[in-house]
């Protein structure tokens, strides 16, 4: 605990001019003071001492004692704060020349994440990214750091070839022994690592019996050459090779036992995770991981896509680093869709068996061809809890019984009732269905019921009608029997012009398999009730009664 004494000094202190040099000197001095108790709570008070600091730094007039004053509480911090390791690392390099500050307003949530995992609040950490905006070289940084702090840890890297840990090797080498970073000043009692570039080995101290850190492809050698201790890590990157790797679920499910059985057999009791990749197939090992952890609050998932909800590059860094937002915008239009979600938005697909791959659909400019139309609506009712209530409004020529439907709109909500029906009557209004349908099962009777009286309250009366999904073929056998109707007489928004609902909506429907497990369908679902309705395809309900007579 922090001394009354102490803390009766600082109270002093900022009582006094805190924006004069020697009051912020004093309270550095009092940090490092307070530190040397080597109290968890005694760290966190020194510590909330330097941030303050460093925030206050920069709101006062420039000076060369101010800003050596800061360095200085950015060396204290390092060994403890994983940010100000990384900035003051490069302290000797030319701005421009440096790795994460002109890519901080991306990556601070990065190090944020990794400073939870290095806390003890995650036990893995999971980052997708797109390709070569630093998200290898963050967790390299990360990997030294954990090394300054632990010398005598055990801590391995693997990736999908031994050439990619030959890279990994040489980065931690170079970052902790280069007169070029400052790890020397950070870390002054950790010595030069004992190198065995054969095995890809670095010993930072000799006494132990494993190597600080192993890196190795994971075709090497790994059992009985390799420990993960129990404060050490285990660092997955790239686990996937290519394209073509990632379109094979059987390369991918080998890969997958690969990992568990090869690289997390070596990990100890403890130990800790962080996995790094580009999300190519929710089949691939960081998709099986978070889909098995995916309620589990120790697991953390980070995914920063190319461009943000503005349609703008989250990777535009200063000094000319990173990639423009017209870049990707140009890459969008040169690869095909699925490659461009799954390697730059970090939206993973199945390309085998994919019943509507986005890239193959109808689309059109939301101008309708001259005619006359009906306007119908069918919804798939859901109540919350993960599931999306799917209500698309359909538009079709009255004459031509297999003829085009136009997608106007889509209602695709996870809200409860009492969320999603005010959208639905809204939407109605709005639109003016001539018909509209309800599936009945689990309650959507008494929703389509609920909706009706909301209507007639409004003045507006439609033809809603409700019915059971027949019992006698299941949900995912009929969404592959309509499939192909689907994507002949469907015409669907383009994208440009898609709310986030309808994004949603078509970002589900371009999942959807047929081999595999699909975790929800309710997109499929809503189009396949839309076309049985305009076709005319009604299921009715019938009662065993006595005859009259």
């Amino acid at each position: 605990m922090v001394s009354e004494q102490n803390k009766n000094i600082i109270s002093a202190i900022k009582q006094s001019d805190l924006n004069s040099y020697k009051a912020l000197r004093d309270l550095l001095d009092m940090a490092k003071i307070i530190a040397d108790a080597q109290g968890d709570n005694d760290l966190t008070y020194a510590l909330k001492l330097t941030d303050f600091i460093k925030r206050k730094i920069p709101t006062l007039p420039p000076s060369a004692g101010m800003n050596e004053l800061y360095w200085e509480a950015l060396k204290f911090e390092a060994p403890h704060r994983f940010e100000s390791f990384l900035l003051y690392m490069e302290r000797k390099r030319r701005p421009e020349k440096r790795f994460y500050q002109p890519r901080r307003k991306t990556l601070h949530i990065v190090a944020e994440d990794l400073q939870d995992l290095e806390d003890g609040k995650l036990d893995f950490y999971g980052l997708s990214m797109p390709p070569r905006v630093g998200k290898s070289t963050i967790c390299i940084f990360f990997l030294a750091w954990v090394i300054g702090k632990r010398p005598e840890s055990h801590n391995a890297m693997s990736g999908h070839s031994g050439i990619l840990a030959d890279r990994f090797y040489t980065d931690v080498l170079k970052l902790t022994t280069s007169e070029e970073y400052t790890f020397s000043e950070i870390f002054p009692n950790v010595t030069a690592p004992k190198t065995s570039s054969d095995k890809n080995e670095l010993r930072y101290d000799e006494i132990e019996s494993f190597a600080t850190l192993t890196c190795r492809g994971i075709d090497g050698t790994w059992t009985g050459a390799v420990d993960i201790s129990a404060d050490g890590y285990l660092y997955v990157d790239d686990m996937v090779r290519d394209r073509t790797e990632s379109l094979s679920p059987k390369r991918l499910e080998n890969r997958y036992q690969d990992y568990l059985n090869v690289l997390v057999d070596r990990k100890n009791d403890g130990s800790r995770e962080l996995m790094v990749g580009t999300r190519w197939n929710v089949l691939d090992p960081l998709g099986r991981v978070e889909k098995e952890n995916k309620n589990n609050p120790r697991y953390r998932f980070r995914k920063i896509p190319a461009l943000n909800e503005h349609d703008e590059s989250n990777f535009e860094y200063d000094y000319g680093k990173g990639f423009s937002t017209q870049y990707y915008r140009d890459m969008r239009e040169k690869l095909d869709r699925n490659e461009w979600m799954a390697k730059f938005m970090q939206n993973p697909f199945i390309r085998e068996g994919l019943l509507f791959p986005l890239d193959e659909l109808n689309y059109y400019g939301g101008v309708l061809p001259d005619g006359d139309y009906i306007t119908a609506a069918a919804c798939d009712v859901a109540w919350g809890g993960g599931d999306s209530l799917s209500m698309p409004f359909g538009k079709a020529f009255e004459s031509r019984e297999d003829g085009p439907v136009y997608i106007s709109d889509w209602i695709f909500n996870q809200g409860d009732k009492y969320v999603t029906k005010p959208l639905v009557v809204a939407k109605t209004l709005q639109h003016k269905p001539n018909m509209e349908r309800f599936e009945a099962n689990n309650g959507g009777d008494e929703y389509a019921e609920s909706v009706d009286a909301m209507l007639k309250e409004q003045g507006f009366k439609t033809n809603i009608t409700w019915a059971k999904a027949s019992n006698q073929i299941g949900k995912m056998a009929k969404i592959i029997q309509y499939a192909p109707d689907i994507k002949r007489r469907f015409w669907f928004l383009k994208p440009e012009l898609q709310d986030e609902e309808y994004k949603n909506a078509m970002e589900e429907l371009g999942m959807i398999t047929q081999v595999g497990k699909n975790e929800h369908e309710d997109s499929a679902d809503g189009l396949v009730q839309l076309l049985q309705l305009i076709s005319g395809e009604m299921y009715a309900t019938c009662e065993a009664m006595e005859r009259p007579f």
